[in-house]
Order: C-alpha cells, then structure tokens, then sequence
C-alpha cells in the first residue's frame, strides 16, 4: 500500500454553527482519476479478553462488553474487536468526502487505515502518491515554540527548509496565533494549538487530507478560511476526507457523505440525502 497522507487527529474538535456557513453543498466539478481505493477492508482489534484466571472480565454493563455484543467475539486470550467489515468503495481526485456515523461506527478507524497507521486485517487500499505516514500532529512538541513547530511540522510534510521559510508568515496569517508563535506551545489553549495544527497540514496541499473530528475551533473568520483552504486542496486535485458530529459542516464542506454503521458502509452518496437519512435514523433509535 502507498500513502500520501496527512492526518489531522481528534485534539483539533471542529464543529461549525449553521449561521457561519454558506448555503447548499459545495459544486462537485469535475473528477478526477481515483485516488483512493478501499477493497473488501476488514480492521480488527485485538485486546485483552480472557476468562482465565486472574484476568479481567468485563462488567456486565460495560462498554467492552456492549461492543462486544455489536459483534466481538472472544478467542483464547484474547477479544476480537471487528471495527471495520467488509468496505469498499472508490474516492476520486476533486472530491471532499464526508464520513458521518454514532460513535464506534468505525469512521476513524476507516481514515486510519487509508492512512497507513493501521494495518488491514483483510482486504486491500490502494492510495496514489508517495507514502507519508506521518500526520503533523505526532511530530509537534509542546516545549517547543509555535515557530519551531511549523519547521518540525513542514519538514515532515516533505517540505523543505526554505519553503516552510516561505510559508512561515502565511501559515502564521491563517492560525491567528500572532505573536504567541514565539511561545511554548504548552502555553496554548486547546484552540490555539488546533488552529496550528491545520495551519501547518494544509501548508503542504496533500495528495489526500484526512481531518478526524477536526474543523471547530476558533472564531467564525477561522472556520471560513479553513473552508476555504479545503476547497483550494480539492481544486488543486486533492481529495478530502472529514469526519464530523456536525451535519451542517459535512453538507458545506463535502461534495459525497458515507455513512458508516457497526463497521459497515450504510450509505455512500449525496450529501442532502445521505444527511438526511441518517438524521431520521438517529431520530428514531433515540425513540426507542
């Protein structure tokens, strides 16, 4: 499998108020050839499970053993977890694609593999470009100022060190951070060091960007030009994979919603519709 992605993980929380965004889905246009390819994937979990003695067993009620009724099963000394069985599907250069389901529903687990950080149980991805298994959020380091970080960070990307230089005003523009790039990054709010982070990954225009929870912090004038800096990666062939609680960011961001149940795709399509569907469906399991 080859890789060129980059990850942005659940410490950058991004929901978007409806008021702040534009109306409708974003313009599909024109794809592009594939370049990501999910064939038959299965991801499984192995963690301790064991009956034997002196092992721990699983509270009636807790939420291992709730998993695991979803569809774990206990081998040896160990339990399976299957967090992700059987998906297939095809994502094109141009398209922002949105990834939407309760939690356990196997979405991170889905953008982790396509990543390269997971490795399949069965099947098969196939990702264009050259491997870069690195998302920039492993390789910053708190104790170290925010400018210091955005070299670590660009270096990492595969830029070089006069390009990050190049770069340096612009991705300090887009953070908003101002003049506390020169502090420690443990003197950052939790906002502050999520608006870096998506500076930084989107410095580069990845062949894939994979944003896991991400786009919700900052002020509206931030959450616009994420947007903004998302539809730039798309128009320069870059494909988008978003994953979010918040329905209003997934239609004004994606041009195709999959949405994932139990580990399963249980529906891949247009944003409205697949939006919508899942909307009901939560609606009706909340009744029961």
């Amino acid at each position: 499998m080859t890789s060129n992605a980059t990850v942005l993980d659940d410490e950058f929380d991004y929901e978007i108020d409806p008021e702040d965004l534009p109306q409708g889905t974003p313009e599909k246009g024109e794809l592009g050839d594939p370049s990501v390819i999910v064939d038959g994937l299965h991801v499984t979990y192995r963690v301790v499970g064991s009956k034997k003695r002196g092992a721990v067993t699983p509270h009636k009620d807790s939420i291992l053993r709730k998993f695991l009724r979803k569809g774990g099963a206990l081998t040896g000394g160990y339990t399976e977890v299957k967090a992700v069985k059987g998906v297939s599907f095809t994502a094109h250069h141009g398209e922002s694609i949105g990834v939407i389901g309760t939690n356990g529903s196997g979405k991170s687990t889905l953008l982790k593999a396509i990543a390269g950080l997971l490795a399949p149980s069965q099947g098969e991805i196939y990702v264009s470009g050259i491997p870069s298994l690195l998302g920039v959020s492993a390789v910053l380091m708190k104790d170290l100022t925010g400018e210091r970080n955005i070299m670590i960070g660009g270096l990492a990307l595969g830029l070089t060190r006069k390009e990050v230089e190049e770069r340096f005003d612009e991705i300090v523009d887009f953070s908003g951070l101002g003049d506390a790039i020169y502090l420690p990054m443990k003197t950052y709010s939790a906002g502050m060091g999520a608006r870096l982070r998506f500076a930084i990954s989107t410095a580069a225009t990845p062949d894939v960007l994979m944003i896991d929870e991400a786009l919700a912090t900052g002020d509206a004038g931030f959450r616009e030009r994420s947007r903004q800096r998302i539809d730039e990666i798309r128009e320069h062939a870059g494909t988008v994979f978003i994953v979010a609680h918040s329905l209003a960011t997934i239609k004004a961001m994606c041009t195709r919603v999959i949405w994932m149940d139990q580990g399963i795709i249980r529906m891949d399509g247009d944003p409205d519709e697949v939006t919508a569907a899942y909307r009901r469906y939560t609606k009706e399991n909340a009744r029961k």
